[in-house]
């Protein structure tokens, strides 16, 4: 039998000596694990480790690295100090422990709370276990936002890193300083913008002078900040200058939840309405005066242009420069509207330029969606159709698999239920244990079994895109012999287009179409 190792840590281990290091703890669940493995006669087939991660982090490398050996049926059994080290979402007990892993011919097992897949009878103590984890999630999450939420609300600083600008109080936690470094660029940036300066050409100034924008700086200042992997990444662009200049906490103010988390179950954050931010008055040191800011903003409104909804719109968002990979800015010269790449702007070498006008590049795509038209109707529909739902056919594939494993559950979850009533006709559980007990599962196969509709409900759409692929004559034959696009087809038929620039003594621009077919 082979068994494959699995270790988690969660908090940040203070005893490493060396970044690379597995920390002390891991070292004692490795040195548990393997002698148990030893004491079995199992043989290790590899030893997966996370440390510094949460057991609600689905993003674990070796977790994840696990999983797909997992299904490549490369070992026999997992083996963990306990459940909780595996995961402590109830959802992915189920998917995996209860689901995926008997499909796939793999035991689960936990050392300290006796979690043995191969022991039928102690799969109800699992699933308890499940939903304990589960509710310490939820909990521990609940009481760390409650705290969050009092130290925004109280004006506390509780981000990892200081705007820019600014530092972290090394004699009080949560207060801002000015770092009179940084400050300085800020309040040149201000300055210049009242004098009129545009954002694009204050970019430029500072780029010339090689100073490092806000990212590169907290680098160079010894700052664990994860660095974009984007081409000029150290540049200064002209969003970074915008949202400068509309930045309240440069007055004093703290601005603090304009990002909230999905749920805490995932990273993910988005954008919350203005109305549910925390602005707190005067809780630091400005760095901008209140004349100066009042001046901006007046400036910043005079600016601003109503939204043009023809041709100007056509391809926003959609286009991209071949060179540094930016989305490209719409201009207007002469009634004509063009996109230009604006990191040209910004530095000197930073971007060769790509530049085209809108009406050439719509010409571009219909010219380039009739060719296509015609290259495909004289082609072989099975070839095309069974290259084309490939990937479609993986999604159901895997979608179909996830949901046998649920209806398992559901039925199991059914099946526990009247074992549990039976259980208490015995006497073996009390009258509170078994409302307690049921109503748990009771809610649980409830959430399956939603989960089963909106399962339903992707692999109707997933179906719905196949048939869609088995008509692409049909679907192609719709936008052939066009004179003009309109925003509804772009969004359609287009995911991105990059453009490169025009070619020397000719009228050629490179372009590179990204269909959504």
């Amino acid at each position: 039998m082979k068994v494959a190792i699995y270790c988690r840590l969660s908090e940040e281990d203070r005893n490493k000596q060396f970044e690379t290091d597995d920390s002390n703890s891991i070292q004692n669940q490795k040195a548990m694990l393997l002698q148990y493995a030893m004491e079995q006669g199992w043989e290790v087939y590899n030893i997966y480790s996370d440390d510094d991660y949460t057991g609600s982090d689905r993003r674990r490398p070796e977790f994840n690295r696990l999983l797909a050996d997992a299904e490549a049926r490369r070992f026999n059994i997992v083996l963990c100090k306990t459940q909780s080290r595996f995961t402590r979402e109830l959802e992915l007990v189920e998917k995996y422990i209860h689901g995926l892993f008997p499909i796939w011919g793999i035991r689960f097992v936990s050392i300290v709370d006796n979690a043995d897949t191969a022991n039928k009878g102690n799969k109800k103590s699992r699933q308890i276990n499940g939903l304990v984890n589960e509710w310490y999630l939820e909990d521990m999450s609940d009481n760390i936002r409650s705290v969050l939420t009092n130290r925004r609300q109280n004006g506390f600083h509780i981000g990892a890193f200081a705007l820019y600008g600014y530092k972290k109080d090394p004699e009080q936690k949560g207060h801002l300083i000015i770092d009179e470094e940084a400050a300085a660029i800020v309040r040149e940036v201000f300055t210049l913008f009242s004098q009129g300066y545009g954002k694009t050409a204050i970019a430029r100034m500072l780029n010339d002078r090689g100073v490092p924008n806000p990212t590169e700086y907290k680098r160079l200042h010894g700052l664990r900040y994860q660095q974009p992997k984007r081409k000029n990444s150290t540049l200064w662009k002209y969003f970074a200058i915008s949202d400068m200049l509309t930045n309240e906490i440069y007055i004093g103010n703290m601005v603090q939840g304009k990002y909230g988390s999905v749920s805490y179950k995932t990273k993910q954050n988005k954008p919350r309405p203005k109305s549910e931010w925390y602005v707190v008055e005067r809780t630091h040191e400005p760095i901008i005066d209140r004349e100066l800011w009042d001046k901006v903003q007046a400036m910043i409104a005079q600016r601003v242009k109503p939204f043009d909804t023809g041709t100007i719109g056509l391809f926003a968002r959609k286009a991209r420069c071949a060179n540094c990979g930016y989305t490209m800015r719409s201009s207007k010269n002469r009634g004509k509207h063009y996109l230009q790449c604006s990191n040209r702007h910004v530095a000197k070498d930073a971007c060769i330029g790509s530049f085209i006008s809108v009406d050439r590049l719509e010409q571009m795509v219909i010219a380039e969606l009739n060719r296509l038209a015609a290259e495909y109707l004289d082609k072989d529909e099975l070839e095309q159709n069974i290259a084309f739902c490939d990937n479609l056919q993986g999604q159901k594939k895997r979608l179909l698999a996830d949901m046998s494993a649920y209806e398992k559950k559901i039925v199991e979850y059914s099946k526990g239920i009247r074992e549990l009533y039976m259980d208490k006709v015995k006497g073996l559980i009390s009258e509170s244990d078994f409302v307690e007990l049921s109503k748990d599962f009771t809610s649980e196969k409830e959430r399956l079994e939603r989960v089963m509709i909106d399962g339903q409900k992707q692999l109707a759409k997933i179906e719905e895109r196949i048939a869609v692929g088995d008509n692409r004559r049909e679907l192609i034959e719709q936008y052939t012999n066009l004179e003009h696009l309109t925003r509804e087809i772009v969004e359609i038929l287009i995911d991105y287009i990059m453009i490169g620039k025009r070619i020397p003594g000719t009228r050629d621009v490179p372009i590179e179409i990204h269909w959504n077919f």
